[in-house]
């Protein structure tokens, strides 16, 4: 019996509240209309590491006599959540044939951690995460993502300051101007977060079925173009 083909890997980028999440469910009811199967998953994971790195997150876990976490180990706990991630919910089903969406991957990584830490570091602790093979990025002013983000959840998480959300922005432009992620690899497309979430979702489909050849005829059950 021939091997099933390898599912695709795609990620969803942005700084908080740009829609990754929304639009990562929405790519993946549209390529389930299309017959492709498909498996969505977020970072931080579910997994051991990742559920500490939700506390820390939610400013419910410090570190050692309830000091700030030094951010070179945070940097390190999200490299180690991320191989966890790969290794129990993302290789086992791209081998399955199953296309794989992430909410989140190493260009985060290059934006978020390295607020505090230098490029290399973070690179080179994330080398060994495996390249997705198309990331998709979500660009939203800071301060329009903020505003969308506090309507979600009125409680604001580690990251979530308007002049650390500008650096951050500051940080992706950065990471993906230079090309391959940092030096870890993938084509990132940036696409313009701000307008509908249907016309953001549209375009991230046209974009998905260019770049993998899927069968455009199947354009009315997904949804495009409504």
């Amino acid at each position: 019996m021939p091997a099933k083909p390898r599912g695709r890997f795609l990620v969803l980028e942005g700084v908080d509240g740009a829609g990754t999440t929304t639009q990562t469910t929405e790519l993946a009811r549209r390529l389930t209309a299309r017959g492709v199967r498909v498996s969505t998953t977020a970072e931080p994971s579910r997994g051991p590491v990742g559920l500490l790195l939700r506390l820390a997150l939610a400013r419910r876990l410090t570190g050692a006599e309830g000091r700030p976490f030094d951010r070179a180990a945070l940097a390190l706990l999200f490299a180690a959540d991320r191989l966890d991630h790969v290794a129990s919910a993302v290789l086992p089903r791209l081998a399955e044939g199953t296309w794989v969406i992430s909410d989140r991957y190493v260009l985060s990584s290059l934006a978020y951690q390295t607020l505090d830490v230098p490029v290399a570091f973070v690179s080179q602790i994330n080398g060994r995460a495996p390249a997705p093979d198309l990331t998709l990025f979500l660009e939203v002013p800071p301060d329009v993502a903020l505003r969308r983000r506090r309507a979600e959840q009125p409680e604001a998480e580690l990251f979530e300051q308007l002049p650390l959300q500008r650096r951050i922005a500051a940080n992706y432009r950065r990471a993906i101007a230079s090309g391959s992620q940092g030096g870890l690899g993938g084509e990132v497309d940036v696409l313009d977060g701000t307008r509908s979430i249907g016309e953001v979702a549209d375009e991230i489909e046209r974009t998905i079925v260019k770049r993998f050849k899927l069968d455009r005829s199947a354009s009315k059950r997904s949804g495009i173009g409504r």
